[in-house]
């Protein structure tokens, strides 16, 4: 006696649900992304080979208008020169071999470059000129 079975096992996998799914994550990620606002300036920095092993906790930034910004926690912030310094003091604190990154605008004078630098030797922080490499 031939018993057979009543239930066939269906081999298909249907893919559109997942499809939706990814659709779904791309039209997120690509609105999302458009929100995000970077921090960045617009500074056309001096050119050079040498490159450093250091990574800075912060930054101090001088655009060619001598606008000054530092960075804090990641937010960068529009400060005055006097400012500069007690932030710096704030985000390192006491540390001796704070690192700070320089970011100067190749036309921004030397002066301002050095009253920086000054501030730097002042509270021993080690300071970096960042540059962008040579072509």
């Amino acid at each position: 006696m031939a018993l057979k079975r009543n239930n066939k096992i269906n081999a298909k996998f249907s893919m559109s649900s997942m499809t939706d799914i990814v659709f779904l994550l791309l039209i997120f990620f690509m609105i999302s992304s458009t929100l995000v606002a970077p921090n960045a300036l617009k500074l056309i920095l001096p050119q050079s080979n040498n490159q450093t092993a250091s990574k800075p906790e912060t930054s101090v930034s001088i655009t060619g208008d001598l606008k000054y910004y530092v960075n804090i926690n990641g937010e960068l912030r529009r400060v005055t020169f006097n400012e500069i310094e007690p932030l710096l003091k704030k985000t390192l604190g006491d540390q001796k071999d704070g690192c700070v990154s320089l970011y100067a605008d190749k036309t921004v004078p030397i002066e301002e470059v050095v009253k920086i630098m000054n501030i730097a030797k002042k509270n021993q922080y080690k300071l970096i000129l960042a540059t962008s490499p040579e072509k």
